[in-house]
């Protein structure tokens, strides 16, 4: 159980730090939000729990074919603000866009033979 909280506030800790940082400086909340943490944690608790060298790679893999779908989202939504759309309209449909894309690329990949 205490491992399991460790992970939690790891993690936590991690996203609370990037959007105070985000406040007072948007370009380094940007890179911090960039950067892969959360993925590197999960690969090393997955690690740590199994060893299993197969099934981080698989997860890294199908974390990069499941991140492209993601990426408009970081150009839609500040189009949207930027227009006048209200925040939470425009992350609503930020998001079901997004759902959208995660949807196509998942029923996608597997006819292009990509699986993990």
């Amino acid at each position: 159980m205490l491992y399991l909280i460790t992970k939690a506030v790891i993690s936590g800790v991690i996203i609370i730090a990037a959007s105070e940082i985000a406040k007072r400086n948007p370009t380094y909340g940007s890179l911090i939000l960039s950067l892969p943490l959360i993925s590197i944690l999960a690969f090393v608790w997955l690690w740590r729990d199994t060893g299993d060298d197969e099934r981080i790679a698989s997860l890294a893999e199908g974390t990069f074919w499941l991140v492209l779908p993601t990426l408009p989202l970081f150009l839609v939504l500040p189009a949207l603000l930027r227009s006048g759309t209200e925040f939470w309209l425009a992350l609503a449909l930020s998001c079901a866009m997004t759902i959208a894309l995660y949807l196509g690329t998942v029923w996608l990949l597997p006819k292009v033979g990509i699986n993990f």
